[in-house]
């Protein structure tokens, strides 16, 4: 979008942000003309009698058309080679297979859990879109899960980062817990769900109601959990976008850091820094719902481990989570040491993750109707541009030219927010207190539920609409939240519009 010809000319490597390096990426680095083109481009609107350049493709040359049907989320971008079409298209059957208990007859498809929450990626992010939460306790499926740990030490490595809070893994259930099993192996839990309601007013007469989740993990297979066991509910993100968000760089996310709050508009974003197991260092997290994780390639396979309970070359243990305590299931039978080594080996893991990077974004709809910009002028008065930017710019790569020097418009700025009482799930990850949030993105987010008609919003699910998922934002976004219940009712359909137009 940002057409210019790749050379070096007048180029120097700038140093890395904060003693961060970007070892997953190769890059250019910018000239200054280019920073001082970007920084015209990715400023904020003014204007909003009419859209403005660019914006109808919020993946930039990597935009999908519009479609209207289930599977919006799930085509090619359009700017992928014949031979790069065929790499996604791998990607995708391997994150669509249905993978099955050892011994089988089927060795690539073989290495299921003993322990696992769903037989496929897909199975959790639905058409590549949002999960949902299970439906009664005795579902067959679902796409939420929880994740459990308590307090532990710092580990050596990464004590110089003076807020890094320590956790270790449940000493029974490990990391998460799993709600199905191999036979002759215990599923560890069930996943319970109940819900109180409270009522919102809202000026105009409007009457919203809440529903406030309670998680509950019954049916503990193997014994109690842990007297200082925290819980997190998670329900599955969606897929869309991820390789541009890794090729915004990490400087760009930094400079909107403000930990201090030192321009005094009561938002103080922070950065996720977090240990890459796949490169050995500390690197600025960019995915997860508290940004734990700093690659596509680590979230993915760290999904296969604990999810399917796959081993991968990155997390090899063919049993998955389960601990030491768990004999059954540390001896099952598993899939790895044939010619794999691990039940999916590393050129498998490289397709997934191709697949997993270029799932892209659908265009815009309808973003010159008057609704909608009046829409967008509610979200810019109202404070919530703050914490979901609207825009960036990515590093000019060398590898993955479908990526490079693209205007995206992902509406988050990838930093960790304090989003208050209401929202906390009292397990902290990384630097990310219990209460901090990464900002999730928005494009697409008006499609959710023609993917899936089951799908909610927020981390866990609670929120049935956007509106809903507005009104549990609290702690920075407070000040946004109350803006927007006291406006005139017109404003505030405008808003939800413009969100749907996302």
């Amino acid at each position: 979008m940002l057409a210019a010809p790749l050379h070096a000319t007048d180029r120097a490597a700038p140093p890395a942000p904060d003693g961060l390096s970007e070892p997953h990426l190769s890059f250019l680095p910018r000239t200054k003309d280019e920073t001082s083109r970007i920084a015209r481009v990715t400023a904020p609107a003014r204007d909003f009698t009419a859209p403005e350049p660019f914006e109808e493709n919020p993946a930039g040359a990597a935009t999908l058309p519009v479609r209207n049907d289930r599977e919006v989320f799930s085509t090619p971008p359009v700017n992928l080679t014949f031979e790069q079409g065929l790499e996604f298209r791998l990607g995708e059957a391997l994150f669509d297979k249905l993978w099955v208990f050892s011994p089988s007859s089927t060795r690539a498809s073989d290495g299921l859990g003993p322990v696992y929450n769903a037989r496929a990626c897909q199975r959790c992010h639905i058409r590549d879109g949002r999960g949902h939460l299970p439906e009664g306790p005795d579902y067959r499926s679902a796409s939420t899960f929880l994740r459990v740990s308590i307090p532990g030490p710092v580990p050596p490595m990464l004590r110089a980062i003076p807020d890094y809070i320590g956790m270790s893994p449940e000493p029974t259930y490990g990391w998460q817990l799993q709600d199905f099993s191999s036979p002759g192996v215990n599923p560890e839990y069930r996943l319970s769900v109940t819900y109180t309601e409270e009522e919102i007013t809202l000026n105009g007469g409007e009457v919203v109601r809440l529903r406030k989740p309670s998680f509950e993990a019954t049916a503990l297979k193997y014994g109690p959990l842990h007297a200082k066991a925290m819980l997190s509910p998670r329900v599955a993100p969606p897929m869309i976008g991820l390789g541009l968000l890794e090729a915004i760089p990490a400087a760009d996310i930094l400079a909107l850091a403000d930990p201090d709050d030192q321009n005094g508009d009561g938002i103080s974003g922070r950065p996720n820094l977090v240990w890459s197991k796949e490169f050995g260092q500390v690197m600025l997290g960019r995915f997860g719902l508290k940004a734990g994780t700093a690659t596509i390639h680590e979230q993915s396979a760290a999904a296969f481990s604990g999810d399917i309970g796959i081993s991968t070359p990155l997390f090899p243990q063919p049993y998955g989570d389960c601990t030491a305590l768990q004999d059954a299931c540390r001896s099952a039978p598993h899939g790895d040491k044939d010619v794999r080594v691990t039940e999916i080996d590393q050129p498998n893991m490289d397709l997934v993750t191709f697949y997993s990077r270029n799932v892209s974004v659908p265009a815009r709809r309808d973003l010159d109707a008057p609704e909608v910009l009046r829409g967008k002028s509610v979200f810019y008065d109202s404070g919530c541009a703050s914490c979901h930017r609207p825009k960036f710019v990515t590093h000019r790569l060398l590898d993955r030219p479908e990526q490079s020097f693209q205007l995206i418009w992902p509406y988050s700025d990838l930093l960790l927010h304090d989003m208050g009482e209401g929202l906390a799930d009292n397990r902290p990850e990384a630097r990310a207190t219990e209460r901090e949030w990464r900002t999730a993105p928005l494009w697409g987010i008006g499609l959710t539920q023609q993917v899936s008609d089951r799908a909610t919003f927020l981390h866990d699910g609670r929120a049935r609409t956007l509106l809903e998922a507005i009104l549990w934002h609290g702690g920075e976004a407070q000040a946004a939240r109350d803006t927007i219940v006291a406006l005139p009712p017109d404003d505030r359909a405008a808003l939800i519009t413009f969100l749907e137009s996302l």
